[in-house]
C-alpha cells in the first residue's frame, strides 16, 4: 500500500469541507502539475494519505482515503488532466506543522520538507506513522 498527502489552501478548500462530503468522498480537482498527476494515476482504492492545509497554517489536519481511481478532472478542459477522489477517514488530534517535520530529524527526507510546492505527494510508510504519531492519532485508525 502507497501512501500520500493532498495540501490545499484551506481558503480555497479546507479539511471541514472534505469531510462534509461524506463516504463517497469527492474529487481531488484543480491539479495542473504533471508529476502529481502522474502520481494520482498510481494511486489505488483504499489507499490513505494527510490532508495538508498549505499557506494559512501550514499543517497536517486530517487522514483521507482514495475512493476512486483517477479519472478525467472534471474542472479540466483539456483530457490531459485527471484526479482521483477521496474521502475524509478522521481528523488529525494535533495538527502537525511544517515547522514540526522540517525539525524531525527522522522526516528529513519527506518530499513536504524538501518540495513542499507539489500538492499530491508521496509518504513512505515509515513517514505516515511517524506523522501519525506526532498528532497523537493511533496509528490503527488511520490505517483502518
Amino acid at each position: 500500500m502507497a501512501f500520500w498527502l493532498f495540501k490545499s489552501e484551506p481558503f480555497k478548500w479546507s479539511f471541514d469541507q472534505q469531510k462534509a462530503c461524506g463516504p463517497a468522498g469527492t474529487e481531488w480537482t484543480g491539479v495542473r502539475n504533471y508529476q502529481a498527476r502522474n502520481f494520482m494515476r498510481t494511486m489505488q482504492i483504499g489507499e490513505r494519505g494527510f490532508f495538508y492545509h498549505s499557506n494559512e497554517g501550514k499543517a497536517v489536519v486530517g487522514v483521507v482515503e482514495v475512493s476512486a481511481l483517477a479519472h478525467p478532472d472534471s474542472t479540466a478542459d483539456d483530457p490531459r488532466w485527471e484526479c482521483v477522489d477521496i474521502r475524509a477517514v478522521c481528523d488529525m488530534p494535533s495538527p502537525v506543522t511544517l515547522d514540526q517535520v522540517k525539525a524531525e530529524p527522522r522526516l528529513q527526507g519527506m518530499v513536504l520538507g524538501t518540495n513542499s510546492r507539489l500538492s499530491v505527494q508521496p509518504v513512505t510508510e515509515a513517514e505516515f506513522l511517524i506523522i501519525c504519531e506526532m498528532g497523537g492519532l493511533d496509528a490503527q485508525k488511520a490505517l483502518g
